[in-house]
């Protein structure tokens, strides 16, 4: 080692490009195998470019590091979890709060700024070695075969016996392997995101919680027409709230992201929620949305590709860094295989591919594979402004006791919701395509 980076040409077992969770997952894997392995991350500090809303679930950290929450940065244990549809002035809310997600507990609320930087951490404490401030620029490669990367650093060549490929949405390593395009407009959304300071004691108060409980809230509607969802989740003394706009979108509207999440922040339901928080930080994020069909080839001849970077979101639940985690661990596992066996070819490591196939990453993508097309093919407006209003203005006349009757109230309803979707014959087709996208 010199100067705190590396010799010139020294060679390990993996070199992994990206310190998020799917980078520090697969680094910690490898490590504590007793791997020589570099984790790359271009940030000053692991978390440094990266933010999520966000939520850290237990059942696939815990396969990695068992009994985290015990030294974890985390924030808040969710007992509820909420699904606001927005009117103008209102909200129908749904929602599920139960003591048994502390039995053991679901998931946590967390900061990417924390979170990755312990993660990371870990993965150093495994034998890892951290390398920060440094861009892996392309791949190096001998024939067919990837065998390290070239980084910005002066005489910055590493060498490898596989790289890991974790360095998100716009993975400049996945394009130069030919499997990472750019991606379309619809198939990216940008999310932005602020982080409210709060006291304690009102948020405790706000969403009627005790002591470490949590509530996370999904927001639909008043995205100005555009397909995108809202989300509001308490930390210990601070709320994070965001939006997710499909790019397409933005461009169509040419609307500014930070436009939407201030319509939000205005919004009286929210506004309340947010009274007297003063806005610590603001970041905005590129975020995989092409689904089942984006998913690129996961490995070659010395190379595997995880998280982000492979599109493994799940944005119907809004679930990320637990699939980015799992594929981690994964490709880790599949490439302490191959370095028992000295194979490090695309058959060597396919038992990574054959991990996520079995597991719940895949399963789940499939499941939802129609929900892209149905987004592009549905006019956003109906799911994201007009629905939402309707089931408002439904619900409104129908709590309100104005001399009315139920019937005549129900019709009302019934009218205003086909009226919201142009007619009964487009609710049909809506609630079919609807149903089709989220069976496979």
């Amino acid at each position: 080692m010199e100067g705190g980076f590396y010799v010139a040409n020294e060679h390990f077992d993996a070199i992994v490009v990206g310190a998020g969770p799917a980078g520090s997952a697969a680094a910690y894997t490898m490590a504590k195998a007793g791997l020589s392995v570099v984790l790359m991350e271009r940030g000053e500090f692991a978390g440094a470019k990266n933010i999520f809303g966000g939520v850290i679930y237990r059942k696939q950290l815990e396969d990695i590091i068992p009994e985290f929450w015990k030294e974890a940065p985390l924030e808040r244990e969710v007992i509820e979890q909420r699904l606001w549809l927005l009117g103008e002035q209102s909200v129908v809310t749904f929602g599920h709060r139960n003591e048994a997600f502390k039995q053991p507990s679901n998931c946590w609320t967390g900061l990417r700024v924390k979170f990755d930087q312990w993660f990371a951490g870990k993965a150093e404490q495994a034998g890892a070695l951290a390398i920060y401030e440094t861009v892996a620029t392309e791949l190096i490669r001998e024939g067919d075969r990837v065998v390290g990367v070239r980084t910005d650093r002066e005489d910055g060549d590493l060498y490898a016996s596989v790289v890991v490929v974790a360095d998100g949405v716009n993975s400049l390593l996945g394009k130069a392997l030919g499997i990472h395009r750019e991606w379309a407009p619809d198939e990216v959304s940008l999310a932005v995101k602020e982080v409210i300071a709060l006291p304690k004691e009102k948020i405790l108060d706000r969403f009627n919680l005790e002591g470490n409980e949590g509530v996370t809230i999904e927001l639909v509607g008043q995205t100005h027409g555009m397909a995108g969802l809202g989300f509001l989740y308490t930390n210990q003394e601070s709320i994070s709230l965001g939006v997710g706009v499909m790019v397409s979108d933005l461009k169509k509207k040419n609307i500014k992201p930070y436009q939407v999440l201030e319509g939000l922040k205005a919004h009286p339901m929210v506004k309340r929620l947010l009274q007297g928080g003063e806005t610590k930080e603001y970041s905005g994020h590129l975020i995989p949305e092409g689904g089942y069909h984006s998913i690129p080839s996961l490995c070659g001849n010395g190379w595997v590709i995880c998280g982000d970077a492979a599109q493994l979101v799940n944005f119907v639940h809004r679930e990320g860094t637990n699939l980015a985690m799992t594929s981690g661990r994964f490709a880790g596992e599949a490439i302490v295989e191959a370095h028992q066996r000295g194979d490090y070819s695309k058959a060597g490591l396919a038992g990574y591919d054959r991990r996520i196939a079995a597991s719940f990453v895949h399963k789940d993508l499939k499941k939802y594979q129609g929900m892209h097309a149905l987004l592009r093919d549905v006019d956003p407006t109906i799911m994201f402004d007009k629905l939402p209003y309707a089931v408002n203005e439904a619900a409104y006349q129908m709590l309100l006791v104005d001399g009315v009757s139920k019937a005549e109230k129900q019709r009302m309803a019934l009218r205003g919701i086909k009226n919201a979707t142009g007619g009964s014959m487009n609710l049909l087709k809506l609630g079919y395509k609807g149903w089709r996208a989220i069976n496979g």
